[in-house]
């Protein structure tokens, strides 16, 4: 069974950061993109970024953009996420995906075929 389980969320200060973890099992890595989402109370889930195994192309939501950074070990099947400059705004669940994106990165949520529990992050101002 295909598992991805995500890490390193918690609560943290605006303007701090934190660092979420997408360890990834049961599949071949290489053949996908690993993507993360949040999904904030009472919001719909949104794509956050995406990076693709094979090459390491990646591929940000513009609210983001300068502040995180995805970056990928294929030799541990991991995806990580270091986030900055952190804002109440980012509060939400953050969940981490698998998807053979065949269309190119993007945050497509059909796509995506494996999703993890989500690791939960909350930005106090």
């Amino acid at each position: 069974e295909v598992q991805l389980v995500e890490s390193g969320g918690g609560l943290v200060q605006a303007g701090g950061s934190l660092r979420l973890s997408c360890a990834a099992s049961r599949f071949t890595f290489a053949d996908y993109a690993i993507g993360w989402f949040r999904q904030a109370p009472g919001k719909g889930r949104e794509g956050v970024s995406c990076i693709s195994s094979s090459d390491g192309s990646t591929y940000y939501a513009d609210s983001v953009k300068g502040r995180f950074t995805i970056s990928s070990d294929n030799a541990e099947s991991t995806v990580y996420l270091q986030m900055n400059s952190l804002k109440p705004e980012d509060t939400a669940d953050y969940f981490c995906a698998a998807g053979l994106l065949r269309h190119g990165l993007g945050f497509d949520l059909y796509e995506y075929d494996y999703w993890g529990q989500g690791t939960q992050v909350t930005v106090s101002s």
